[in-house]
């Protein structure tokens, strides 16, 4: 975690710096206690007379010191908030920017809730943490060495009572820390379950209300929640049995200490006052110990948080940038040689597929459910990297561009269309904010948007929900389509993404695409026959190879799958 306090290195000295002087302040507090007791009440040294002047004089010392520790301390807060807030800032950035590099499979092997709960309660618990260690440790060693130094000072006696006390608090806290600390990777795990479920309902209600399922999920987020709390309940518990043993442990020294003065008093050798300090001496030696105890399990909480944000920091990107920095000689063309894929430990999705689409070519893929559609087109723009052969675009190895130069010359367009809380024209522009109002109108009125954008009260200032819950499926799709087409890129993959889609909209949309766009390769998944019958070649995949090739009616004639995929639609559109 160095790496991101040096940058803070000045709050972080000047925090312990201004608690040394808060601490030091508190332990001058007793000494001028016994004496207003001993010489401004008693009159000790005096007769027996006491002394208003010296109860006046050393009481506004008292208040004149407290006053500088106070200002002490509040600085001493400032300057450690300052350091604790910036470093958690960077680190959360760190973190959130490592995560945007993930791959998808690599997010998947965190989950989505437990990322949330490393970017949020995590940087929190390891905030909290460094807050604690500048100041808390300073405050806690300064509280304990000096009280013993000044106890000694009024008598060496008072130093058995220390000596007593202390080891059967260190035991003490031994025993319960050791139990506690494991617990705290338990609780943060718990607590992404707990994120895990939310997140998956939040994004999901539509399909929970649905189906009704709102029982059984409550009942999921119960489990879940109740796990939580069953974990922070036995850490609880063990720091309740904690505090009063510690206090006991306390309240027996300082019977100790006023036995040992009672006799001290008695044959003259210390006087009233000085036993006052020593007990408030004492019960600042062992309340620093306690403290420290406290400190120990909060360090231990946050030390588990820093080893999964350090994780999180410490994985590299599985998919990252080439060195290619040339322009092709060809725009468009995207090429598969001998290209096998799959998921990490699943068998392969792909096998031997060899295949090359021309600049402007319109190819469209079809295949049952499972056949690698998808895998195929998110080895283009690089999603996931081949697990054997080479995926090109314009004759360039993609592993070899940098991803923001090969990303850039590819748009997608997916089934679920993923909508962020803006305006429409805020959605359509997500990937062009440089785009003027005219280019994001033309581009929702070859997406057919304008249809129903028109009708919007605030027309593209209309806003949108989170995750695009205020528009139907189609509409968001089209959305997701004029985004796309709005990138301006040379290569377009729609990925099933006209499926909400009727199909004289479909029709018009494919119609706008190819005379506005005659130029641009386009890739097209799609479950209809409809929807690719016009394509320049259509791809058959079956199992993870490409079965068949050609135009429609070729396809109907050679390929017994798309034959089979065309009867099974021929009474709504294939045959048409």
């Amino acid at each position: 975690m160095w790496k991101y306090l040096k940058k803070y290195w000045f709050y972080a000295l000047l925090a312990p710096l201004f608690m040394i002087g808060e601490a030091g302040m508190d332990l001058l507090q007793p000494a001028l206690m016994a004496t207003i007791v001993d010489k401004g009440v008693l009159g000790i040294g005096n007769g027996g007379v006491g002394s208003m002047e010296i109860i006046l004089k050393t009481g506004i010392q008292m208040v004149a010191l407290i006053a500088a520790g106070g200002a002490c301390g509040v600085l001493s807060g400032v300057f450690a908030n300052l350091a604790a807030q910036n470093f958690g800032n960077d680190m959360r950035k760190d973190a959130f920017r490592h995560i945007m590099h993930f791959s998808f499979s690599q997010t998947d092997r965190f989950t989505t809730g437990s990322l949330i709960t490393r970017v949020t309660n995590d940087v929190t618990q390891v905030q909290s943490m460094v807050s604690m260690v500048i100041r808390g440790f300073v405050r806690t060693i300064i509280l304990f060495a000096g009280g013993i130094f000044f106890m000694l000072r009024l008598d060496l006696s008072f130093g058995v009572v220390v000596l007593c006390a202390m080891p059967m608090i260190i035991l003490v806290l031994i025993f319960f820390l050791s139990r506690i600390t494991p617990k705290f990777t338990v609780l943060q795990e718990k607590l992404d379950k707990v994120n895990n479920v939310m997140q998956e309902n939040v994004t999901g209600s539509r399909v929970v209300k649905a189906y009704v399922q709102e029982e059984y999920e409550q009942g999921r987020f119960q489990k879940a929640n109740d796990e939580l709390v069953g974990i922070q309940m036995r850490i609880l518990l063990l720091l309740n049995y904690m505090s009063p043993i510690m206090n006991i442990i306390l309240n027996l020294s300082v019977i100790a200490v006023i036995w040992i003065g009672r006799i001290k008093v008695g044959d003259g050798s210390i006087t009233p006052g000085s036993v006052m300090a020593a007990i408030t001496y004492l019960s600042q030696i062992l309340g620093a110990l306690m403290r420290l105890g406290m400190m120990f399990q909060n360090i231990s909480r946050g030390a588990a948080s820093a080893r999964r944000l350090q994780e999180v920091i410490d994985t590299e990107p599985e998919i990252r940038d080439g060195s290619f920095e040339g322009e092709p000689a060809v725009r468009g063309q995207v090429e598969f040689r001998d290209v096998y894929f799959a998921y990490p430990e699943r068998d392969p999705i792909l096998s031997g597929i060899n295949l090359t689409i021309q600049p402007g070519e319109t190819v469209g893929i079809l295949g049952m459910t499972g056949s690698g559609k998808s895998s195929l087109v998110n080895l283009i723009p690089r999603f996931y990297d081949a697990s054997e052969g080479t995926v090109l675009v314009d004759g360039v190895d993609v592993k070899d561009y940098r991803l923001k130069d090969l990303r850039r010359r590819i748009a997608c367009s997916l089934q679920k269309s993923e909508l962020f809380q803006d305006t429409i024209a805020g959605n359509i522009s997500w990937g062009r904010p440089d785009a003027s109002p005219e280019e994001i109108r033309h581009a929702a009125e070859i997406a057919q948007a304008t249809e129903f954008i028109d009708v919007k009260e605030s027309g593209m200032e209309e806003p949108v929900t989170q995750s695009g819950h205020s528009l139907s499926g189609g509409q968001k799709q089209r959305l997701s389509i004029a985004r796309a087409v709005l990138k301006d890129a040379e290569i377009l993959i729609f990925d099933d993404s006209t499926s909400a889609l009727d199909l004289k909209t479909e029709s018009l949309l494919y119609e706008a695409l190819n005379r506005e766009y005659p130029d641009k390769t386009k890739i097209i998944i799609a479950q209809r026959i409809a929807s690719i019958k016009n394509a320049d070649r259509i791809l058959v995949l079956e199992d993870g190879r490409i079965a068949a090739e050609g135009r429609h009616e070729e396809l109907l004639e050679t390929s017994r799958i798309y034959r089979e995929i065309s009867d099974s639609q021929i009474g709504g559109e294939s045959r048409g």
